[in-house]
């Protein structure tokens, strides 16, 4: 019973196991044939030009219970591998380039698995043809030896090319590059090259030829796009020479020569000659037709020509002998032929050089006398020469030269044969001076040309030169310079004036006259050219010390040159210094010089330059003066008034000395004048203005203009200030609802007084110091406006500050006008009143009349002011 319950349960397994097994399908590919790009790659075809990476087919396939499945593909073992598979996908990718003229099948194993079966199938993959392969000659190199009488159309060779490609892209057509004067053509299908009709070829012309050949195939397309391959080569045609050229005689045309030392037997000349042929030559003879008049004979192999007999036999001089040479044929017949003209010429030795020859014979040394300056292009007919040389021919030939100073004279003719009369033409006039010499000498040269010996003959010619006048008188310089003192008597030496003529005799010989504005004062020696001063002249450089005339040099047919003289007039010390006046008049105050001056009418220095000296003085050792200026200043110990009192006893104190004036001449001059002085003591003013006033001490009138101009330009601008504020503020009034009438009452004028203190100031500017009056008019009550004051005087400038703003001083219209600070402080001021100091007594008349004459300007200033 337990056996067959196992046994049951066996079958059951294996039935369970069985219907399981039937039921999983393998999975399989699609077959949709070979067009299509899914599938199986069953009787694929691609093309060889498809790019590598380009995705060529898709394997596709499937599992009958719908697993998924696997793609796989493999090749022989050993092949290269050209496609790569996407296991999921199934993309086939192109991986190596195809060429179909190399492998046009691929066996390619594909695999489908759905993970338990997998079906494998060995497949044929098809390469299809693209046009990528050019056409290839065979039999390469083409070389092709034809001869040169093949006839026009012949055949001489078909070329060959092959294209592995198939269809169009394998069909081959043949063309020549075309070609200037082509002489051969080709079929374009089968490649047979023919000589071109028409045409034939030489070997003496063109013995090779270089034809390109061009293959071409059909064409076909090459990735996508439509090729035209083609293939070129070069044939080498060898034209094989024919006997069809006659032979040619080389080196033509033939000379050859005999000359008086030849002997029978002399080689004259080789004529040479070769075949037209030259790809097969025949051999060459060579013969004599005429010309040789039996004493020449040839060689008729070598072609050599000699002489049969003596030269002195000869009875021509030139012969000409015609040669032939023959072609001998294969049976030792002359065949073609050609003719040539030998000439030969008898000649001598060159043992004869060139002979220069005279009227009496032969000469070396010719001379002639003549004239200078001959004109251009003259024939020295004095000359009669003639040259020759004995040789005959090339011997003979010889070139003549003329060796000396260079273009001046050249010879005809240049080049001789055998013998020529010999002319000596004038080339440059110049160069035939009688001044530069009287003899000119030159070499006249006959040199051989064309001999290797180039003998050659020399003459003197000697030309002896006649003088002409062509010269003018020409001075050593164009202008002289000379200089004569002042006071020089009459028929002084001036200076020496020279020209040359370098003619000869009389008219070398040289006249002087002297012409100008300046030249009635002088004279000239006609002959030496020395100038001296008139006798009656008296030069004074004061009066004048420049001259200039002109020196005229002439000869005796009157050809003249000119020069101009500058003469200057030294000034000698003629003149002494001289004062204005003996007795001078001087007030010095102490610590300021005077001036005395004295004047020296020489015209130069150092005659006009004066020195100054005190002879003596009284009292003595008090002054000093500068030697150079005049100023006459007292020792530096006397510093005031009561050194002078006790030096001299006078209440007046005037002193006297005695100046003398000295000029630097040589010899020197001198003069002297007395001076009175009268010592004061000055106000020690100080600044500007007291220098000023001290220097223009000797000049009230001066310093009087002066100090009127400055107050004046105060005035001015003051006014014009107070105009331009009173302007303005009329301008900004006009906005006022009632017009304002100013009133304007008498007032007394009052003039300013300046005082001029005796003592020492701080500030230069309170020696002007004006009292001004104190108004003692009062304001009145009912007065709807107060009356303003009159305006100040402007302050001294003694201590105001750069940076401080003007002092505002009222004005009649009522505003401020800013006042000036400058040379007057008015007294009512209380800072003018500090500063001031107490009046002293002015002890010179000088300032005393200074001080009037300037009150009164300033009197006259303040009344036109107000």
């Amino acid at each position: 019973m337990k056996k067959e319950k196992k046994m049951h349960a066996l079958l059951f397994l294996l039935l369970l196991h069985f219907t399981l097994g039937q039921s999983d399908y393998a999975p399989y590919f699609y077959d949709n044939g070979p067009s299509s790009t899914h599938g199986n790659m069953a009787l694929f075809s691609i093309s060889e030009d498809t790019a590598v990476g380009t995705q060529i087919y898709i394997l596709n396939g499937t599992d009958p219970e719908g697993d998924p499945v696997r793609y796989g593909l493999t090749f022989e073992k050993g092949s290269k591998e050209y496609f790569r598979v996407d296991s999921k996908s199934g993309n086939v990718t192109l991986i190596q380039e195809l060429d179909r003229e190399k492998q046009d099948e691929i066996s390619v194993v594909v695999s489908i698995t759905d993970g338990r079966n997998k079906v494998v199938e060995t497949v044929r993959v098809f390469v299809t043809d693209a046009n990528d392969e050019p056409p290839e000659f065979q039999n390469l190199p083409f070389i092709i030896d034809i001869p040169e009488d093949t006839a026009p159309g012949s055949s001489i060779y078909r070329v060959q090319a092959i294209d592995r490609d198939m269809g169009s892209g394998g069909s081959v057509s043949y063309y020549l590059q075309t070609l200037p004067f082509a002489k051969f053509t080709i079929d374009g299908h089968s490649g047979i090259l023919r000589v071109k009709p028409g045409e034939t070829l030489d070997y003496e012309t063109t013995p090779t030829h270089f034809v390109t050949v061009v293959a071409k195939d059909g064409g076909g397309k090459y990735k996508g796009k439509h090729q035209v391959l083609t293939a070129t080569a070069t044939m080498t045609i060898n034209v094989l020479d024919a006997q069809d050229m006659p032979p040619s005689f080389i080196g033509t045309p033939y000379f050859g020569y005999v000359y008086e030392v030849s002997v029978p037997g002399s080689e004259i000349f080789t004529v040479y000659a070769k075949d037209g042929d030259q790809g097969n030559p025949n051999p060459i003879h060579y013969s004599i037709i005429n010309g040789s008049d039996g004493v020449f004979d040839i060689n008729s192999t070598s072609g050599c020509i000699t002489l049969t007999t003596l030269p002195t036999l000869l009875r021509n001089e030139l012969y000409e002998i015609i040669v032939k040479a023959s072609e001998v044929g294969p049976d030792n017949q002359l065949e073609d032929f050609d003719i040539t003209t030998v000439t030969v010429r008898v000649v001598d030795l060159n043992n004869h050089p060139p002979t220069f020859y005279g009227e009496n014979g032969p000469q070396s040394k010719f001379e002639v006398t003549m004239y200078e300056h001959p004109p251009a292009g003259e024939i020295l007919r004095g000359f009669k020469i003639t040259v020759n040389d004995s040789d005959q021919g090339a011997n003979a030939k010889f070139k003549l030269r003329l060796v000396g100073p260079s273009r001046v004279l050249r010879v005809v003719p240049q080049t001789v044969l055998n013998e020529a009369q010999v002319t000596i033409i004038v080339e440059d006039t110049s160069g035939i001076d009688y001044e530069k010499g009287p003899t000119l000498s030159f070499k006249l040269l006959a040199v051989e040309i064309d001999t290797p010996e180039r003998f050659s003959a020399t003459a003197d010619i000697v030309i002896n030169l006649l003088d002409t006048n062509d010269n003018i008188p020409k001075f050593t310089s164009e202008y002289y310079i000379a200089r004569v003192p002042e006071n020089s008597p009459g028929g002084s030496s001036v200076v020496t004036v020279t020209a040359n003529d370098p003619d000869s005799g009389r008219w070398g010989e040289v006249k002087y006259t002297i012409y100008g504005s300046g030249s009635d004062l002088f004279t000239i020696h006609p002959m030496s050219g020395v100038i001296s001063t008139q006798p009656w002249t008296s030069l004074d450089a004061e009066v004048r010390s420049k001259y200039n005339f002109y020196v005229k040099a002439e000869d005796s047919e009157g050809k003249y040159g000119l020069s101009e003289v500058f003469v200057t007039v030294l000034d000698m010390n003629d003149h002494p210094p001289a004062f204005d006046e003996t007795f001078l008049e001087k007030t010095m105050i102490i610590g300021t010089p005077v001036k005395v001056e004295a004047v020296d009418d020489d015209a130069e220095s150092p005659n006009n330059v004066i020195e100054y000296s005190i002879m003596r003085a009284d009292p003595d050792n008090a002054f000093d003066i500068n030697s150079d200026t005049g100023e006459i200043k007292l020792k530096p110990f006397i510093k005031s008034m009561e050194i002078v009192r006790n030096i001299t006893k006078q209440k007046d104190c005037k002193w006297s000395l005695v100046v003398q004036a000295r000029d630097r001449g040589s010899p020197s001059f001198s003069t002297t004048a007395v001076v009175n002085i009268d010592i004061t003591e000055a106000t020690p003013l100080k600044g500007p203005m007291a220098a000023f006033l001290m220097k223009s001490r000797d000049n009230p009138l001066k310093a009087l203009g002066m100090v009127t101009v400055i107050i004046s330009l105060l005035v001015g601008v003051t006014v014009l200030i107070s105009t331009a504020l009173y302007m303005r503020n009329s301008k900004s009034n006009r906005i006022m609802p009632a017009r304002r009438i100013i009133k304007r009452r008498p007032r007394d004028q009052q003039p300013w007084n300046f005082k001029m203190p005796a003592v020492k100031y701080n500030n230069p500017a309170d020696k002007f110091l004006i009292d001004d009056q104190e108004s003692n008019q009062q304001q009145r009550p009912s007065s709807p406006r107060p009356k303003p004051p009159p305006p100040s005087a402007p302050p001294p400038p003694s201590n105001t500050r750069a940076n401080e703003r003007p002092r505002a001083v009222p004005t009649i219209s009522g505003t401020l006008v800013p006042t000036i600070s400058g040379a007057l402080a008015s007294k009512g001021s209380k800072k003018a009143k500090s500063n001031r100091r107490k009046e002293g007594n002015v002890s010179s008349a000088l300032v005393s009349e200074l001080k009037k004459k300037l009150e009164q300007k300033i009197i006259e200033s303040n009344q036109g002011y107000y």
